[in-house]
Parts: structure tokens; sequence; C-alpha cells
């Protein structure tokens, strides 16, 4: 069992504190919607951010209304830069830093290479995202590179113990030599419970929930690397408790819902319905989140669903605000 990470045992969550935070959850969840929010809250607490975006989609930076980017970090905030993760280009950069095998333009014959070699050998495409993820903490923490956190957009909760296993597949295939040893360097950071956590964010439902339960136990029995907190994201407001239920019955019937027909007009009975559905909702999903809560034991991080009609830096700087209150004393 991994140590139990600094500050949690005093009531406080030190995500970040950590240099490398991996978030990953079942698709639609809002992980990279968190993974933004996380970053955003480093960066406004004056601390250096790498954002990687790890899937193809290219879409992390629309959370900051700014334009895609590429391989190469740019800054979207103050101390906050985004990239976007390519296997080709991390090859390209492994081969000209590591090999000193000058590679101008496109990859060509080693893009082939590599395709081929994945198909035989699972882990090498993975080993070029974490290889690369791994290279930049690692020239952080040698004062190389200026990031006091990497914060990782990771694949979807299904592929992620692939990825984050691939440098110990690796060294399977390789014993000895430089490759060896670079695993072996990734392998030690990926498992510092002082330098790294992976984060499973999940919704109030029962999929996500399962999901979240069974990658704990995976990622506890398959990996090394140490788990840092649960979040669970877009939980609904209770508008009231089963106390308040009589009230709001009687603002239902007359003469409450006249007078409120007399001084509100006709959308009082929508507004009534629209609070009666979220309170259901709430009410529905608590079990889910009692059978997280019981089976699970990770700190866990509550957000709020945010009734909003875009997704852009607005937005995102109300969910890094409530993730903060969550992550302070």
């Amino acid at each position: 069992m991994h140590p139990t990470p600094r500050g949690v045992e005093a009531g406080r969550l030190d995500l970040l504190d950590r240099r490398l935070l991996f978030f990953t959850g079942k698709g639609g969840v809002g992980k990279s919607t968190v993974a933004a929010a996380t970053a955003l809250l480093a960066s406004e607490r004056g601390k250096r951010v790498l954002l990687v975006e790890v899937d193809a989609k290219g879409n992390l930076t629309d959370f900051f209304e700014h334009p895609r980017v590429g391989f190469e970090p740019v800054q979207v905030q103050p101390g906050l830069h985004i990239m976007q993760m390519r296997t080709d280009a991390s090859l390209r950069e492994y081969l000209r830093i590591h090999v000193r095998v000058p590679v101008l333009g496109g990859v060509g014959p080693f893009a082939n290479v590599l395709d081929f070699v994945a198909n035989a050998a699972p882990g090498v495409k993975e080993i070029l995202t974490i290889g690369k993820v791994c290279w930049e903490v690692g020239e952080a923490i040698e004062g190389r590179a200026p990031w006091d956190l990497v914060v990782v957009d990771a694949v979807a909760s299904g592929h992620v113990i692939a990825q984050l296993d691939s440098p110990r597949a690796i060294r399977e295939l390789v014993q000895v030599g430089r490759v060896r040893e670079q695993t072996e360097r990734m392998s030690e950071l990926l498992a510092s419970p002082e330098i790294t956590a992976l984060n499973i964010v999940t919704s109030a439902e029962e999929m996500p929930i399962s999901e979240t339960i069974d990658l704990v136990a995976s990622a506890r029995a398959e990996l090394e690397v140490p788990l840092g907190a649960v979040i669970i994201n877009r939980l609904l407001p209770e508008p009231f408790t089963r106390a308040d239920e009589p009230v709001v019955a009687a603002l239902r019937t007359p003469p409450a819902a006249d007078l409120l027909a007399t001084r509100v007009g006709s959308g009082a009975e929508a507004v009534l319905d629209a609070v009666a559905l979220a309170a259901s909702l709430r009410r529905s999903r608590a079990p889910h989140l009692a059978r997280l809560r019981e089976t699970v034991d990770l700190p866990m991080v509550n957000l709020p669903y945010l009734f909003a009609h875009d997704h852009g830096l607005r937005a995102l700087h109300q969910l890094a605000d409530a993730l903060g209150e969550e992550l302070d004393p």
C-alpha cells in the first residue's frame, strides 16, 4: 500500500504540492474540465504549470478561450502553458536528445517502424507519451525546465492502466542499456507519492461510480503509481431537505399557489417543478455516492454542477474556485 500523502491526515489534501498529476475517468464525466481547472488553480496560486493534453482532440485550449496548440508548450494564462501530446513529435524529440539522431521534417520511415513495433510490442506508443511527461518533470526537478507542476489530462479510465504501466512493460522487453535506465527512472518518478498522483474524476451516477471503484482496485493491484483523490464532478445542489417538503408542497396549493401566480406570474409552477426535479435527481444518486464512499478509502473532492451556457474561461474560474475551497483546510 502506498504511503498516505502528506497533509491528508491533517485534513488538507495536498494535490498541488506534487509535481505530476494525472487525471482520468470514464468518458463524459468532465476529466478534461477538472484537469484544466486544477492547472488554472495552481497557476493562480503562483505555480508554473504545464498542462498536457494526451488525447488528440486538441480542444483543451477551448476552456481558456485560446487557439489550439501543438507539441510545443504555449502560454494560455499567466504561469500556465499547454501542449498537445503527439507520439511522432515525442519520438523525434527522443531521437534528437537521447540518441542524437538528426530528424528533419517528418519522422518519415521512423513512423512506419513505430507503428510496426507498437503493434508487435504493447507499450511502445504509450511509453512515448509517459516518457515525454516524465522527462519534463525530471528536467523541472533538476532545474532545467520551468515547471513547478505538470498536469496531465490522461486517457479515459479504460486505457489509463496500460498507459501508466508502459515503463514496466518496456523494462520487460529491454534488459540492459540506456532505454532500460530511462524506464527505471520513469518508474521511480511515477511511483513516488511525493511527486506523482493519479486522480480519478467521476460523477454521481451508477456507471461512472462502478467504473471508479473498479479502477481504484485495478490501479492498486497493477500499478505502482500512487492514487491521489476521487473528484466527484457535477454534483447537483440540494434545494431543500425532506423537512422542507411540506412547505414546498404547500406552495403548490391554494392560497399560496394563487398568491405566487399573482406576484411572479405563471413561471412559478415551472420553478417549483425544476426544484423538485433537482431534489429528486440528487436523492436518486445518493446511494451510488454512499457506495463509493464505503468502498473507496481515498480523499473525496466535491465539485458543483455549473449551470452555464458555455464552458469557457469564466466557468473554468468558477470550477477552480470551488476546487480551491475543497483543497483548503
